[in-house]
């Protein structure tokens, strides 16, 4: 009777420290959220509200739907030109980052080959120089070689920045499909490109979608390389970063809108391969 009671007792204590750590969960999962939503969702209520709502507080819970800040801000003077500059840039990015960065990964993933460890090393080097501290020589690199002030000479930085991200995701991706799979198409009559193209590149398009969304991004987000080494072919958020002393609310918001809308959709649209690639890395 003596041990039935204290147990009895006992049972409600362990059960506290329980709901507390759920509590505890809950509420940073809550605070999360927030912290990423809600600023995001004052973007859009200022972006698709009128230019006098922009200015009022408290802000409306349902969005006007008044296309008017969108309107002003397509209608400004040079935004279409750098919206197009940016979404080049970043495909560009993105198309030259998976081209060099899959090739890499493959090659780290199924090659064993002196210096290979210090390759791997040699590509996070790569982000350990800060940008500021290469704008220079880069642009009196680019200015030489002609590439300054061009869509291809800026893609080419923005794919230096993205290449790490890149090498790193597909690498990992390669090492975790079986190289068995490989051999028994070997010993089918494939051969390597024909066994990368029919097994290998089927199972790794959650890495490589994954590596292009990090090249896009990262592209479509860079300011201080497109800032410094443009003048004319100045990508949005450059251009944005250019007038945000003298352009007026609506612009600012409408363009931070524009800004994160395609990387969103970008996200949604490749979402299945993303959690394809969650479920590889966790086998």
């Amino acid at each position: 009777m003596t041990s039935l009671a204290t147990t009895e007792a006992e049972t409600p204590t362990r059960a506290e420290p329980r709901s507390s750590g759920r509590l505890v969960m809950a509420s940073a999962v809550v605070v999360l959220v927030a912290w990423v939503l809600v600023p995001i969702y004052l973007l859009v209520v200022n972006a698709l509200g009128s230019v006098a709502a922009v200015t009022a507080w408290p802000k409306a819970l349902v969005p006007e739907f008044d296309l008017a800040s969108l309107a002003f801000f397509a209608n400004y003077a040079g935004v279409p030109r750098a919206l197009l500059n940016s979404f080049l840039v970043a495909g560009l990015t993105m198309v030259l980052s998976i081209g060099l960065g899959a090739p890499a990964g493959y090659a780290l993933a199924r090659f064993r080959f002196p210096g290979a460890n210090l390759f791997r090393l040699a590509v996070l080097m790569t982000r350990a120089f800060p940008l500021p501290l290469l704008a220079l020589p880069l642009t009196v690199l680019f200015i030489r070689v002609g590439l300054d002030d061009t869509i291809i000479g800026l893609a080419l930085v923005h794919t230096t920045l993205a290449m790490p991200f890149a090498v790193l995701i597909m690498a990992s991706l390669f090492m975790s499909i079986p190289e068995e799979l490989e051999e028994a198409a070997w010993t089918l009559g494939c051969s390597r490109l024909s066994a990368f193209r029919k097994v290998v590149l089927p199972l790794a398009l959650p890495g490589i979608a994954a590596a292009g969304i990090f090249a896009f991004v990262i592209s479509w987000n860079e300011v201080f390389a497109a800032a410094v080494l443009t003048i004319e072919n100045k990508t949005l958020t450059a251009f944005l970063l250019q007038s945000l002393d003298v352009s007026p609310l609506p612009l600012k918001f409408a363009g931070g809108a524009v800004l994160i809308v395609p990387a969103l959709l970008f996200l949604f649209a490749v979402r299945k391969y993303l959690f394809s690639l969650w479920g590889i890395a966790n086998r």
